[in-house]
C-alpha cells in the first residue's frame, strides 16, 4: 500500500458530535476518508448518559463495546452489552444506547451500506437529552 492510499484518522482529531447524546466521532467515512460503502466511529457515554432512540432505513449497524457496559434498547427490548461483546442492529429497528454501568463506556460502531443521501440515513424517534441533562 502506498503512502497516498493510507488514511489514518485519530479519534482525538475528530470533533465530537453530541446532538443525539453522548459523544460520537465518525472516524472513517465519506467526509474523512472518502468511503463509499459505510462508515465507522466511536461513541463515548458517561454513566447514566444515552444516545437517543433512532433507526436507520438504509443501513445495518454493528456495535462493539470496547470499554464499560451499555444497554441497547432494540424496539423497546433491553439488551445488556458488556465490554468485549458485539451486537447487530438490523435496518429499521429502533434503538438507543444507554450507559447503565458505573464507568464511562466506549462503543465502536459501523454502519453500511450508506444511505443515498446523509439526511436519509438516520431517523430520530425521541427527543435528545443534552450532556449535563438528567
Amino acid at each position: 500500500m502506498s503512502e497516498r492510499d493510507l488514511r489514518l484518522v485519530a479519534a482525538a482529531d475528530v470533533a465530537p458530535d453530541s446532538r443525539r447524546g453522548g459523544e460520537l466521532r465518525v472516524l472513517l467515512g465519506p467526509k474523512t476518508v472518502g468511503s463509499t460503502s459505510g462508515f465507522m466511529g466511536v461513541a463515548a457515554l458517561r454513566p447514566g448518559e444515552r444516545i437517543a432512540e433512532h433507526y436507520h432505513p438504509y443501513s445495518e449497524e454493528f456495535l462493539y463495546v470496547a470499554r464499560g457496559a451499555i444497554t441497547v434498547d432494540l424496539d423497546d427490548e433491553p439488551v445488556p452489552l458488556p465490554a468485549g461483546q458485539a451486537l447487530f442492529v438490523p435496518r429499521n429497528v429502533r434503538h438507543r444506547l444507554r450507559n447503565t454501568g458505573e464507568e464511562p463506556a466506549e462503543v465502536v460502531f459501523h454502519l453500511g451500506p450508506l444511505a443515498p443521501r446523509p439526511e436519509l440515513g438516520h431517523v430520530d424517534t425521541e427527543l435528545v437529552e443534552q450532556r449535563g441533562g438528567s
